[in-house]
C-alpha cells in the first residue's frame, strides 16, 4: 500500500502494525529489563508517580507529536461529526424531558468509559513495557496477562475488537451514503429535476465519485479533504442555528412529550451513542500525544474534550427538537425550507462534508482488511489494493440501495457496534487491569462494571432489535 513508507496518521494508529515486535511486546519476550513495581504504576495512576527510566513513554518515538491543544482539536473534531444532525431526531425518539437528562447521563458514560480505557492501557504500557498499544492490543494484552481464566480470551478479544471496528466504519460509510443522498435529492427535485426518481438512483449515482474518491493514495493526500469537510460541516451547523431562532418561535417545552412511547427508547438510545461515541480514535490520539499522561486528570484533555461535546449535542438536539417537534427529520438538515438559498447551500454543504468525510472513514476499513490479505498477495499488490477499495465502495452503496434511510444504519452501529467498542469492552477491560487490585469499598467497582456491561448489552440487543425492524421497513418500500 502507498502508505508504508508513511509515520501513522490520527486515522491509522489504531491499526494493527509492526506485528513482530508488538508480539514481543505482548508476549513478555522484549529485551527490556526495567519492569516498574506495581506500587510504582499504582503511584503513576495516583498522579504522584516519578518513575524517570522505567517510564514507558520515554520509549515511545512520535516525529510529528501533538500539543495538548492539538489533540484536543483532534478530539472535538472526531466526535462533532454528522451525528450532531441527528440529535435533533433522537430527541423526538426519547421526549424532551427524559432526552434532555438521558442525553448528558449517556455523555457521562462514554466519558468515562474512553477515559477508563486510557487509563488501563497506561497501566498496560507499565506492565509490559510498551509505549504505545492499539486499541486491538491493549484488549489482547489485557486478557493475556489478566487472571488466568481469561487467558486463552486474548486473541478472540483483539479479533472482536478489529472486526468490531471494521463493521463500525464501514456501518459509517454506508450510512454516509444515504445523507448525500437525501441532501441532494432535495435540491435537485425543487429545481424540478427528476421528480420521479427514487432515492436509491441518487445512491447508486454516488458509485463512481466515490470510487474515484477511494483511489486517493493514502491518508496525507485526503487531509485537504479533511479540512474542507470542518469548514462545510461548520458552516451547515451555523445555517442550521440561523433558522432555528428565525421564523417560527421555539415550541415550549410543555408542548412536547415529557417521555416518548417505550417502543422509541431504543432508537434514542441508540442515535445519542453513534453521535457521541469516537471510541476509534481515542488511542490512536492519544498515541501521539506529546505528553500522553496529560490526556488523563479532572482538567486533562479527555474531560475537557468530551464535556464539550456533550453540551454542544444537549443544545442542537434539545433546540432543534423545540423547533420542529414531531416533524423533525432524521437529519436537522432536511426540515430547512428547501426554496431558500441559505438552507440550499446548507443541504448541498452537508452533502460535500458527508462525502469528503467519506474517504477518511472508508480509509479505515481499507487498512483493517489490506493487513489481514496483504501478506497472502505476492504479486500485483498495488493493483489488488485498488480492487479492494473498488469492492468495498460497491459493497456500500449496494447495502445503502438496500436500505436508503439513516436511522436504521445509526441505530444499528449505535447499538451493535459503539456499545460493544464504547462500553462492554473499556469495561471488561478495567475490570481485568485493575483485578488484583480489589473491587474497593463494598465492591463498587465491580458494581460500576457490572452496571457498565449491563447497560452496554440493553443498548445492543434493544437498539439492534429497533435497527433490524427499521431496515426491514426500509427494505419493504
Amino acid at each position: 500500500m502507498d502508505t508504508e513508507s508513511e509515520q501513522p496518521n490520527e486515522l491509522q494508529t489504531f491499526l494493527p502494525k509492526g506485528e513482530e515486535a508488538r508480539e514481543d511486546l505482548l508476549n513478555h519476550s522484549t529485551k527490556v529489563t526495567v519492569i516498574p513495581a506495581k506500587s510504582k504504576e499504582k503511584d503513576y495512576l495516583n498522579g504522584h508517580s516519578d518513575l524517570s527510566t522505567s517510564d514507558p513513554f520515554k520509549l515511545r518515538q512520535v516525529d510529528n507529536p501533538t500539543t495538548d491543544g492539538e489533540t484536543l482539536t483532534h478530539l472535538l473534531k472526531a466526535c462533532l461529526g454528522s451525528g450532531i444532525l441527528a440529535m435533533p431526531y433522537a430527541f423526538k425518539n426519547g421526549g424532551i424531558l427524559f432526552g434532555a437528562v438521558v442525553t448528558i447521563i449517556i455523555g457521562i458514560i462514554c466519558a468515562h468509559c474512553a477515559y477508563i480505557l486510557v487509563k488501563s492501557a497506561h497501566a498496560i504500557y507499565y506492565r509490559i513495557r510498551a509505549p504505545a498499544l492499539t486499541y486491538a492490543e491493549i484488549g489482547e494484552a489485557t486478557f493475556k496477562h489478566g487472571p488466568n481464566f481469561f487467558k486463552k480470551f486474548a486473541q478472540p478479544a483483539r479479533l472482536c475488537i478489529v472486526v468490531g471496528l471494521f463493521l463500525t466504519y464501514f456501518g459509517t460509510c454506508c450510512a454516509y451514503n444515504v445523507i448525500i443522498a437525501g441532501n441532494l435529492e432535495q435540491v435537485i427535485k425543487h429545481y424540478h429535476y427528476f421528480k420521479d426518481v427514487n432515492k436509491r438512483w441518487f445512491i447508486l449515482a454516488l458509485l463512481l465519485p466515490l470510487i474515484l474518491l477511494s483511489y486517493v493514495p493514502n491518508l496525507k493526500s485526503l487531509a485537504i479533504c479533511s479540512q474542507i469537510a470542518n469548514v462545510l460541516m461548520g458552516s451547515t451547523i451555523g445555517i442550521s442555528l440561523y433558522y432555528i431562532f428565525t421564523g417560527t418561535p421555539l415550541k415550549s417545552p410543555a408542548e412536547l412529550p415529557t417521555i416518548a412511547p417505550i417502543e422509541n427508547l431504543p432508537e434514542f438510545f441508540s442515535i445519542v451513542i453513534f453521535a457521541m461515541e469516537c471510541i476509534g480514535v481515542i488511542m490512536p490520539l492519544e498515541n501521539n500525544m506529546e505528553k500522553p499522561k496529560h490526556i488523563l486528570g479532572k482538567c486533562g484533555v479527555m474531560n475537557k474534550g468530551m464535556s464539550t461535546v456533550t453540551l454542544i449535542y444537549f443544545i442542537l438536539g434539545f433546540i432543534g427538537y423545540l423547533k420542529y417537534g414531531d416533524k423533525i427529520e432524521e437529519v436537522i438538515t432536511l426540515n430547512l425550507p428547501v426554496e431558500e438559498i441559505g438552507s440550499q447551500c446548507a443541504k448541498v454543504f452537508v452533502a460535500f462534508a458527508v462525502f469528503f468525510t467519506y474517504g477518511l472513514q472508508f480509509y479505515v476499513c481499507l487498512d483493517i482488511i489490506w493487513i489481514a490479505v496483504k501478506d497472502r498477495i505476492t504479486k500485483n499488490s498495488k493493483m489488488y489494493n485498488y480492487l479492494l477499495r473498488t469492492i468495498l465502495v460497491i459493497l456500500s452503496v449496494i447495502v445503502a440501495i438496500a436500505v436508503p434511510e439513516i436511522s436504521p444504519f445509526l441505530t444499528i452501529i449505535g447499538a451493535l457496534f459503539f456499545s460493544a467498542l464504547g462500553i462492554v469492552f473499556p469495561a471488561v477491560i478495567e475490570l481485568l487491569v485493575f483485578w488484583d487490585d480489589g473491587f474497593g469499598y463494598c465492591y463498587w467497582k465491580l458494581v460500576k462494571t457490572i452496571f457498565l456491561i449491563f447497560f452496554g448489552v440493553l443498548a445492543m440487543i434493544f437498539g439492534t432489535h429497533s435497527g433490524i425492524k427499521g431496515v426491514i421497513k426500509s427494505y419493504s418500500k
